[in-house]
């Protein structure tokens, strides 16, 4: 892996702005940051949140050495004195938030940050960066998820994307009901299911389809899966219920009438004795696509550049916003934008959701001072959306690691079932469900 500081995966403005504050005295004010989107992409009835346990894995390496130091200072992109005061940088404030897996919806507190503006404003494009990304491939993967129905869908997008994004899109698909992975530096540093077997260029390789299946059964077992299409589909699947016998794995098909071809390929399997073959498709698939093929008889599906862009939608146009910031007085002050389009709702915030016969009716954002919402409380049968990530610098481990991605895995297929049905939904809609917000 590359050897990089993820405190300078930022906007220099970043940097800059720690330097002025230093300098006036305000970058030691206690402050509050709130990550939320105004808006889901155009149509799509809910969101995903992914990427927090990434972000609790870069906040344990967020420091600087002297090599990057260095650079700093040789580009003078802050002074001496900043460059000082980053020397033992960690950040030591706390922060809460949607655990990953939970749905989410516009003005959603997905995060907050509380902790002195200097180190909070540092955090600002690495959590908007990855929150971005991961939660617009978690969402789209949960889409494709509820159109396969009870199939499972594995990703294939490694090669659609940046090498790293790669290894983050695989994560966040199994966040968003994603079974595996053919990535295999996701499946080593996650802990997923590494899926793969053959190409067409294996095939091609060979002096023929027979000897090519030969070598991948001999290599493999007969459990492997085949690829079928790299000449003409009947002849393959032919030879390759010949070569492996009826115990053949499974096979795939990457071209053409997915539907059409996999109800043939199946008849032809039951034809020849090979009744528990399974049939996995590929090739440029996406939640409308998976849909199309609920009737047909496939097994599995593997998705590739939909998956890793986001089926269109490649961000969730979060934004890192201060809510409330220490006053000279030393008290705590609600703050707010009011541009034009761009306002944002002060202070510090609850988040809450209610249900009506055990489905979802609402979103409710309490917003105030820390004394005012000290003082809420919230009815009985509402249920609290944030948890605990970070407590004054000290990062809670159950949201790292394999564990907290299958729990996030699972924890969607639960917060989707209590939405209404109307979220699982391809035609475009607004939100699911409102979110009401309350200033106290």
């Amino acid at each position: 892996m590359v050897d990089y500081s993820p405190a300078l995966m930022t906007d220099m403005y970043e940097y800059t702005m720690l330097d002025a504050t230093l300098k006036d005295g305000t970058a030691n004010r206690k402050c509050v940051f709130e990550v939320f989107t105004r808006h889901l992409p155009e149509g799509r009835r809910y969101g995903v949140v992914a990427g927090t346990g990434r972000i609790l894995d870069e906040l344990e390496r967020f420091h600087l050495d002297d090599e990057d130091l260095k650079f700093l200072a040789d580009r003078h992109v802050v002074s001496p004195e900043t460059i000082k005061w980053l020397e033992n940088f960690h950040f030591s404030g706390s922060i809460k938030g949607y655990r990953e897996g939970e749905m989410f919806f516009p003005n959603s507190p997905i995060l907050q940050v509380e902790g002195t503006f200097g180190e909070c404003t540092l955090l600002e494009t690495l959590i908007l960066s990855i929150l971005n990304y991961d939660s617009a491939v978690a969402s789209a993967a949960s889409r494709m998820v509820s159109a396969a129905k009870d199939r499972p869908c594995m990703d294939m997008g490694g090669r659609r994307t940046n090498e790293w994004a790669a290894v983050a899109a695989a994560r966040a698909a199994v966040v968003g009901g994603f079974k595996g992975t053919a990535n295999l530096l996701a499946a080593q540093l996650y802990g997923l299911k590494a899926i793969g077997t053959a190409a067409h260029c294996f095939t091609l390789v060979h002096d023929s389809e027979r000897e090519a299946f030969e070598s991948q059964i001999a290599a493999l077992g007969k459990n492997t899966t085949l690829l079928v299409d790299t000449y003409n589909i009947e002849e393959a699947v032919k030879t390759a219920v010949e070569v492996a016998g009826p115990e053949l794995g499974g096979i795939r098909i990457d071209s053409g009438d997915l539907a059409a071809m996999a109800q043939r390929v199946r008849n032809q399997l039951d034809a020849l004795g090979a009744t528990n073959t399974t049939i996995t498709v590929t090739n440029d698939l996406d939640e409308y696509a998976l849909a199309s093929l609920q009737t047909a008889p496939v097994d599995s599906y593997g998705v590739g550049t939909m998956l890793v862009t986001g089926s269109g939608a490649p961000t969730c146009a979060m934004v890192y916003k201060l809510t409330e910031r220490e006053g000279a007085d030393g008290t705590m002050q609600p703050v707010a934008k009011k541009s034009k389009d761009k306002a944002t709702v002060p202070g510090r915030k609850l988040a809450y959701r209610s249900y009506e016969y055990s489905l979802a009716e609402a979103e409710h954002v309490i917003s105030g001072s820390e004394e005012k919402l000290a003082g809420f409380t919230p009815e009985p049968e509402w249920k609290n959306l944030l948890v605990d990530f970070v407590n004054h610098g000290d990062i809670d481990s159950q949201w790292q690691g394999h564990d907290a991605i299958m729990a996030a895995h699972d924890y969607r297929a639960k917060a989707l079932a209590e939405l209404p049905i109307t979220a699982q939904s391809l035609m475009k809609g607004e939100p699911v469900i409102p979110t009401e917000t309350t200033v106290l």
